[in-house]
């Protein structure tokens, strides 16, 4: 089981804040679980709909899609940081 976390826009699209899951084998990168993620629900695809702008974090340090998830305990995922 791995722990989700979801900010911002995203929980708002998601619906929840965080949630536990399974990961199917298959998903062994951070692209792997945004695209296995988009097939949970409309709610998923509305809020994954442009992975490629998805900031994430493995156990609270930030990755790249490219990036092994492992055995990972917790996933962030952010939206695009803005500042001002």
């Amino acid at each position: 089981m791995v722990k989700l976390v979801y900010f911002a826009w995203i929980r708002e699209r998601i619906g929840k804040s965080e949630e536990e899951i399974e990961l199917p084998a298959a998903v062994e990168t951070v692209s792997d679980l945004l695209a296995h993620l988009k097939g949970r629900g409309d709610e998923y695809e509305l809020a994954l709909e442009v992975p490629e702008v998805i900031h994430v974090a493995i156990n609270r340090e930030h990755c790249q899609h490219s990036d092994a998830i492992g055995n990972a305990q917790e996933i962030a995922l952010f939206p695009p940081m803005t500042g001002g």
